[in-house]
């Protein structure tokens, strides 16, 4: 196996304005030499980025970007709000500079008078955080990363990027009780709705291309808004918009692994100020799946937010209807995240369509579940992991869906890893002579053991059994069964091992199934976004 067989070329980004393969002495569009840790959940996440934080200096740098950003939101108790631990470091002389997205209004279940509340706390401690509105019109900044460095101690610099913003609801674990510090949500998922998510911790080389991804933001000369009402409150307020300097990037950390990681964005083509380092968008994100799912032979393991759009899960139809072996498993939200006369249907409409296509390319091959917690809550899947043949992973911001791929920013780091993983039967799970690789198998069998329960004292079928693309697939399928009937037969007896559900969308109103596929079809997309923006964006 050759990197290039599975990852993007610096010709194939589609990118050739962007610095970040530039900075790469050999030009290659990857870091080697890394090492990566799948943090899942929120609570294991937040402690890391907590004990990292606290441990910075002056003169060190911190960095970060993200789509919600709660001010009060605790990493790991009280006192340790992520307001105050970033004030905290900005006034110990760490230098904190944040990217946030100007949010809609908070009365769209949007979030513009947190991310401005963040950001002012951050600014009167000595910080800088922007609020960034350099989209597209409908578009949001999605980007979730922050970066650590430390100028003479580079063994400890570390870049975080995943699907977790520093926001309410992330703060959860593999109990799926929930964040005690909620927004509402859809009220099937209760008061404190159980959440899944997964970020990376990337230590290595791989650290600066993530930081290249920030500063070619940060740098970026057009206005951080469009709106002349806002651009006017700016000026009236001489509030001052525009972003200091940054210190000059250190060298890249030193080689430490064995994982190859590639930096791949989304952004789109920009109207009138396009941007410098992607004047005509750039979607490797999409590229990337479009080439890594030509290669799937045995098995596509999904967790993702939406899975919607016949557009987008068109690649992954096309790879089940050429290899009659593969199969594809999608774990997804059983239940989306706001109820509503129209947007319920909606997103209803898009999942059922996208699920059709794959399911007319796969046939039984094509299984989708949603979880729910101990207590028979539904478990919100906020994650958006792609393991394919357990060789190649991708861990991002990036849904599957078209705004994910074409609209907003987006970013995510597909891994390889160099060395093979020779526990189970088959070793080589896609056929091509090449095997499994260690961290792809490891995160999706970390991802498995916890929706079957079979962390720990499991038996020998859900620990190296697991490995065999057909055995995970059955075990899934028999997990599920299982707690179907058990919820069918009225909760009688022990509750079966196990925290999947068959995904069966729920029947909507005639009435409704009518108006929502018109919508769908004619006018928006089931993010709400006008079909005529996105017919200029492609992949």
């Amino acid at each position: 196996m050759t990197r290039a067989d599975w990852l993007l070329t610096a010709g194939e980004r589609g990118n050739a304005a962007t610095s970040l393969d530039e900075r790469h002495p050999d030009g290659s569009a990857w870091s080697e030499g890394n090492r990566v840790r799948a943090l899942v959940h929120g609570a294991a996440y937040f402690v890391q980025l907590l004990a990292g934080i606290r441990a910075m200096h002056a003169g060190d740098l911190l960095l970060f970007t993200d789509w919600r950003g709660d001010p009060d939101e605790r990493l790991d108790g009280p006192g340790t709000e992520i307001g105050t631990v970033l004030c905290r470091a900005a006034k110990r002389g760490v230098i904190v500079k944040g990217l946030l997205w100007r949010s809609h209004l908070d009365s769209l279940h949007f979030s513009e008078d947190e991310n401005r509340s963040l950001g002012e706390e951050i600014e009167e401690a000595g910080g800088e955080c922007l609020l960034d509105l350099r989209v597209r019109p409908g578009g949001s900044h999605h980007q979730k990363m922050v970066v650590l460095r430390h100028p003479g101690r580079p063994e400890l610099d570390v870049a975080y990027v995943g699907g977790i913003d520093l926001c309410h609801n992330r703060n959860d674990d593999a109990t799926h009780r929930g964040d005690r510090q909620s927004l509402p949500m859809a009220l099937a998922y209760g008061p404190h709705p159980p959440w899944h998510d997964v970020q990376l911790a990337v230590r290595g080389p791989a650290v600066g291309d993530v930081e290249a991804v920030f500063r070619e933001r940060w740098q970026d000369p057009a206005p951080l808004s469009r709106s002349p009402l806002t651009r006017l409150r700016e000026l009236v307020s001489r509030e001052d918009t525009s972003a200091d300097v940054l210190p000059p990037q250190a060298p890249d950390p030193a080689p430490c692994g064995t994982h190859t990681v590639q930096v791949l964005r989304t952004y789109p083509n920009r109207l009138l100020h396009g941007y410098p380092f992607a004047p005509d968008g750039e979607r490797s994100i999409a590229r990337a799946y479009l080439k890594a799912l030509r290669r799937a032979r045995a098995l596509v393991y999904l967790e993702d937010q939406y899975l919607w759009s016949p557009r987008v899960v068109d690649c992954f139809a096309r790879a089940l209807s050429t290899h009659q072996q593969l199969r594809l498993i999608a774990v997804i939200p059983s239940v989306p995240e706001q109820d509503g006369w129209l947007t319920l249907p909606m997103n209803l409409i898009g999942r059922i369509t996208a699920l059709d296509e794959l399911r007319s390319a796969g046939g039984d091959r094509v299984a989708v579940y949603g979880l729910e917690n101990p207590a028979g809550t539904p478990v919100y899947v906020h994650a958006k992991v792609c393991v394919i043949d357990d060789v190649w992973v991708s861990v991002g911001s990036d849904n599957i869906n078209l705004r994910s791929w074409t609209h907003d920013s987006e970013l995510s780091c597909v891994v390889l890893d160099q060395s093979p993983d020779l526990r189970g039967e088959p070793s080589d799970p896609g056929g091509l002579g090449e095997g499994a690789r260690a961290f792809a198998r490891e995160l999706r069998l970390e991802l498995m053991r916890e929706h079957l329960d079979a962390q720990g004292g499991a038996g020998q079928r859900t620990q190296d059994g697991l490995c065999d693309p057909m055995t995970a697939f059955d075990a899934f399928d028999e997990a599920a069964a299982a707690l179907d009937a058990w919820h069918e037969g009225g909760c009688r007896g022990p509750r079966p091992p196990g925290r999947l559900r068959r995904y069966v969308p729920p029947e909507l109103p005639t009435v409704k199934r009518v108006l929502a596929t018109a919508l769908h079809h004619v006018l928006v997309d089931p993010d709400g976004r006008p079909l005529g923006l996105r017919r200029r964006n492609v992949f």
